[in-house]
């Protein structure tokens, strides 16, 4: 096995603009101030200095990024993908430019320019996409498997309000919703050419040639890629966050005869999904805990439906794909769900749940 030393060597980063001199810092900086914030020092506020130095981390990171990438296409090493509903990332800014060695660099460019480092963490929003434990265990997951250079990929639900904000008033606490993507996210990249159409309601037509799906009803998961980079070893991972779009924002006929509530009712359900919180052998999923284990049927669903795998088959691949990490095991904390809800929205997968359940009641 390769020691950590190795480890921490095996991305190359030959070839890649270094930025860690505070000249180098100080120009990206100001170049992204004008060109990418269209802001000079006049006008610009605290959070544009912000966004101004997360940008410039940011540029560090993307070589990196696509560099480990490349490297595990070259490689094929065993992929690791973490399902979770939960990622507490927190502040993305001050761990990247540790994990980069960047900071002492970067606190003496802002000094240089006038500015106050720590003043500009504070502008990040708090990427609170969790509850607690949970979510903050998958986030250090991520970091760690980074930072041991595996090739692993985080998977989650791109909420568009966290974990809420508590303040106190009057003596009482009070929640406000937490609508962390109101300033935008430097550190995301959406990739609009990877949209996935995810199906519910329907019915399943059965025929001798199998199980179909059948008028189901769509709706749009756009992915959203964040760099995970591990401590300084050039590995940069990635967490992929899916985001809920409705397949049309309008009806063009309830438009043009003016009911506005009509025209975005279907967009409006559609991307209520995201709103708010709460393979081969060489692939491995881990579900982090109960909520993500329609994962399992899915599988199978892919497996036998649309790729025409007889069931055993199947089903021997997905036992060998799938881990899970439970938990707690009160009942109140496990993921539950009604058989009509599941019986209305994923037919087919009801379906296959029962099918499981037969087959493992048989053993």
């Amino acid at each position: 096995m390769a020691k950590t030393d190795d480890r921490r060597k095996q991305i190359s980063i030959s070839g890649i603009a270094t930025l860690e001199n505070v000249a180098g810092l100080k120009l990206g900086f100001n170049r992204h101030l004008h060109f990418t914030l269209a802001k000079d020092r006049n006008v610009a506020t605290t959070r544009d200095y912000y966004f101004a130095l997360a940008h410039i981390v940011r540029d560090h990171l993307v070589g990196r990024w696509i560099r480990t990438q490349q490297y595990y296409l070259e490689n094929n090493p065993k992929r690791i993908y973490y399902l979770s509903l939960e990622f507490y990332m927190g502040r993305t800014l001050q761990n990247t430019m540790i994990n980069l060695g960047l900071e002492s660099a970067c606190d003496e460019a802002m000094y240089q320019i006038g500015l106050d480092i720590e003043e500009l963490e504070e502008m990040e929003e708090d990427a609170g996409l969790g509850n607690g434990g949970l979510g903050r265990l998958a986030a250090c997951f991520l970091d760690s498997m980074a930072t041991l250079g595996l090739a692993a990929y985080g998977y989650g639900i791109r909420y568009e309000y966290g974990i809420f904000n508590q303040k106190i008033k009057d003596g009482w606490q009070v929640e406000e919703p937490d609508a962390w993507l109101r300033h935008g996210n430097p550190w995301e990249k959406a990739r609009p050419e990877f949209v996935i159409p995810i199906c519910f309601y329907g019915h399943v037509h059965h025929s001798k040639n199998g199980a179909k799906w059948v008028n189901t009803e769509q709706v749009l998961a756009l992915p959203y890629d964040t760099p995970i980079p591990g401590y300084l070893n050039n590995t940069v991972n990635t967490m992929r966050l899916w985001s809920a779009k409705a397949p049309n924002d309008f009806h063009l006929h309830h438009f043009n005869v003016g009911d506005y509530i009509e025209a975005v009712l279907d967009r409006s359900i559609a991307e209520n999904i995201t709103r708010v919180l709460y393979p081969n052998d060489n692939v491995a999923i881990q579900l982090n805990d109960t909520h993500p284990a329609l994962a399992i049927p899915e599988l199978m669903r892919i497996l036998v439906d649309l790729e025409n795998l007889h069931w055993d088959q199947a089903w021997t691949i997905t036992k060998n794909t799938f881990a899970y990490t439970n938990h707690t095991v009160l009942p109140e904390a496990l993921e539950r769900w009604p058989v009509q809800l599941i019986e209305k929205l994923l037919p087919r997968h009801l379906e296959i749940i029962y099918e499981i359940n037969q087959r493992h009641l048989e053993v």
